[in-house]
């Protein structure tokens, strides 16, 4: 008899939470499972994914923020799926789907944290206590996730650590020639790059300013920033104030990340929290180097010169230290992309990401 397996979240836009969800509904064996995905507020773009490999997608509609008409609406949609297992994603998604789940008297309740959350306030804290209550595990991808939510009184022994899975990366013809040309850059300047949105979370700031300092230090290297965001406006205009377009450039929300990643020197990431970035796996999964900020969900990626280069967070000079120094030190560089790369290839795959969840949900539904 398959599982029958709701995945409530708020949206299918293409975050890292987003795509994690996206691959394991897809790639859950379909012959012990009957995923169904619940969007608690709006689709997005990895909604025709899903529908393309026959998974099917419910549109709930929340309205704004305490919207009982979704809450209704989520149990009467988990009354006709009857699931056995109901699996949760994100605060919102955590905090309707549990309740709608025990409304609808679904047999098994999990929900799942991806990131360190500072933007949580006491109130938000003291919701997810209470419905950790009922709540049989809780899915996270790191163990700074775990400590950070342990920390605030969510009993430790409800986390299972299973950390994000990545497909294997498509072959491409592209040269670094026409990168650059994509770019807009000279393919002779050392080319950095970084990936994700533009919100204060991933300290673009910071950034911006170390590549000017490294740009002042050595006059052949240019940042390229590939995303978009709420912060886009007011970070074109701080490049401005301090830096000149030939040593930050903003590339905007591209499609052809995968191809571009294997032609950079290097990949950077500053953020002031994660659970685990999609983007930097992405990154060490093409060899890159990396210098990337000295936080709990960085950290489980990188190793400071094993896997690549740990910086305190908002060290703008030592960020530009560490960079320059991978530059001046190719072999040294190399060998950190290579083992980087080789950790990616070993624990962080799609089958091993899909079976540490099929796991859990054989293991609940039996017992």
């Amino acid at each position: 008899m398959t599982i029958r397996v709701a995945l409530v979240i708020p949206t299918m836009d293409r975050g890292g939470a987003e795509k994690q969800l996206c691959l394991l509904a897809e790639h859950l064996p379909r012959d012990r499972f009957e995923p169904h995905v619940f969007l608690l507020t709006r689709e997005g773009p990895l909604s025709g994914r899903l529908r393309d490999a026959g998974i099917p997608v419910t549109l709930i509609g929340k309205r704004f923020k305490v919207d009982p008409t979704a809450l209704w609406n989520l149990k009467n949609e988990l009354l006709a799926f009857q699931p056995q297992l109901v699996h949760t994603w994100l605060f919102a998604a955590n905090s309707f789907g549990r309740v709608a789940a025990r409304m609808a008297n679904v047999p098994h309740v999990l929900a799942s944290e991806r990131c360190v959350d500072l933007w949580k306030t006491e109130a938000h804290h003291w919701i997810d206590r209470r419905l950790a209550r009922g709540t049989e595990a809780i899915t996270t991808n790191s163990s700074g996730v775990r400590d950070f939510y342990v920390e605030r009184g969510i009993a430790p022994e409800l986390f299972r650590i299973i950390p994000n899975g990545i497909e294997p990366r498509p072959t491409t013809s592209l040269t670094r020639a026409e990168a650059c040309d994509r770019l807009k850059i000279d393919p002779a300047r050392k080319l950095i790059v970084a990936v994700g949105r533009l919100w204060p979370q991933k300290r673009y700031r910071d950034l911006i300013w170390a590549a000017e300092l490294l740009g002042t230090l050595r006059e052949d290297t240019t940042f390229v920033i590939i995303g978009d965001g709420p912060q886009s406006g007011e970070l074109l205009r701080h490049r401005d104030a301090v830096t000149t377009t030939e040593r930050v450039r903003f590339a905007g929300a591209r499609d052809d990340v995968n191809e571009l990643l294997p032609h950079a020197d290097q990949f950077w990431i500053g953020s002031a929290y994660e659970g685990q970035s999609n983007s930097l796996i992405e990154a060490m999964q093409a060899g890159l180097p990396v210098v990337a900020s000295d936080i709990p969900g960085n950290r489980d990626l990188v190793t400071d010169g094993q896997t690549g280069r740990l910086v305190k967070l908002g060290e703008t000079a030592d960020f530009a230290r560490a960079s320059n120094h991978l530059i001046e030190n190719p072999d040294l560089a190399d060998r950190l992309g290579a083992a980087g790369k080789s950790l990616i290839e070993s624990e962080f795959t799609v089958e091993n990401m899909v079976a540490g969840h099929a796991d859990l949900y054989a293991e609940l539904c039996a017992g």
